[in-house]
């Protein structure tokens, strides 16, 4: 049946249809645009040497700044531009903060021998579901904590490296802000689930952000003990994935599980595809790992499986961009991101399990 459309632009118009699907305001589309303008500003700003010309030569300040901004662009859910502009600059300092606390307790871990600097990540782990109980804010300090210890982890920096973190953090901030000034109230921020009551256990009354934050950091040492014992190539993937599966309560986090295994088997598949492509094309791979991100802010909300594959697709294409060729690390991080959800169901079955809210 012709629709009156050139053959040509019915692909770009079922494109639109499905967008329209999943963001029909436009208002995460908006917040996906912003989050990659924030990221590309911050490592912008980050390579200019007249910026950076006091920071230590070992650390790449434009790739810690453009993490920071990234994932407080991710974590900021305000309606107004004042308000959004402070929570920005909160969750960027709270960022930093993680990273200074990795950097510095990392020696003293690193005595335990394998995984040892991981056990910091715990401390981390915890910090993302207990501090859900202040808010959405609280909730995305948690986040950055964690994000700011595994950029730290990665980065492989120590106490020397403040200076540099420090001035991660002011880029950060700049970066983040700017495009959340410009993008005006367009935007629709997505309201967190609200906790359960808090759960009688025995003699004890246990907060839902309490338990939240047990399971997420139990799951972690479970990682941290098979790092050690049979080691993990990715073990800090699967720590991450521990991490953000675990939900207001144990249905939920099978839930999240569930789709983030469906968006990795989608994900990681598609980004392996594209490797050649990576290598002799990085323009291109960057700008289809921008279009992903942007999938990813749209998805979020309530497609998380969409979510979890468009991040898994921009990840594995961005690594292999950067100079990361090797296909079992690659793999590695998906079976272990595998893995950390096995462990977040069984921490939140296991670990002071909550119950759905009840509707009344």
């Amino acid at each position: 049946m012709d629709d009156g459309q050139p053959a040509r632009a019915r692909p770009i118009a079922a494109m639109v249809a499905w967008l329209d699907h999943i963001d029909p305001g436009t208002h995460r589309r908006i917040k996906g645009l912003r989050l990659v303008t924030a990221y590309g500003l911050a490592a912008a700003i980050g390579a200019l040497h007249d910026v950076t010309r006091e920071a230590p030569a070992s650390v790449s300040v434009g790739t810690l700044a453009a993490t920071f901004a990234l994932w407080a662009s991710v974590s900021e859910a305000r309606t107004t531009r004042a308000e959004s502009s402070r929570d920005l600059a909160i969750l960027c300092a709270a960022a930093a903060f993680g990273t200074l606390t990795l950097a510095l307790f990392e020696p003293m871990f690193r005595e335990f021998g394998r995984g040892g600097a991981e056990l910091i990540l715990v401390a981390g782990a915890f910090c993302v579901g207990y501090l859900k109980r202040f808010g959405v804010t609280g909730a995305g300090v948690g986040s950055q904590v964690y994000i700011g210890q595994l950029a730290a982890y990665a980065m492989n920096l120590a106490l020397t490296d403040a200076w540099a973190i420090a001035l991660a953090s002011l880029i950060a901030m700049i970066a983040a802000i700017v495009p959340r000034v410009l993008s005006g109230p367009a935007e629709r921020p997505v309201v967190l689930p609200a906790l359960a009551s808090e759960t009688a256990y025995g003699n004890r009354n246990i907060s839902p952000a309490l338990a939240m934050g047990l399971q997420a950091a139990c799951g972690a040492i479970v990682v941290v003990l098979l790092n050690a014992a049979v080691g993990l190539i990715e073990s800090a993937w699967a720590i991450t994935a521990c991490v953000y599966v675990v939900a207001t309560s144990a249905v939920g986090t099978a839930e999240r599980v569930r789709r983030r295994i469906y968006g990795t088997l989608v994900g990681v598949p598609i980004g392996l595809v594209c490797l050649p492509l990576a290598e002799h094309a990085p323009l291109v791979v960057w700008t289809m790992a921008a279009l992903a991100m942007i999938v990813y802010a749209m998805a979020l909300p309530d497609r998380y499986d969409i979510a979890c594959g468009a991040f898994a697709f921009a990840l594995i294409v961005t690594l292999v961009a950067s100079g990361v060729h090797s296909v079992p690390l690659l793999a590695a991080r998906a079976w272990e991101t595998l893995l950390g959800g096995a462990l977040g169901i069984a921490s939140a079955r296991l670990v002071f399990p909550l119950r759905p809210m009840q509707s009344r």
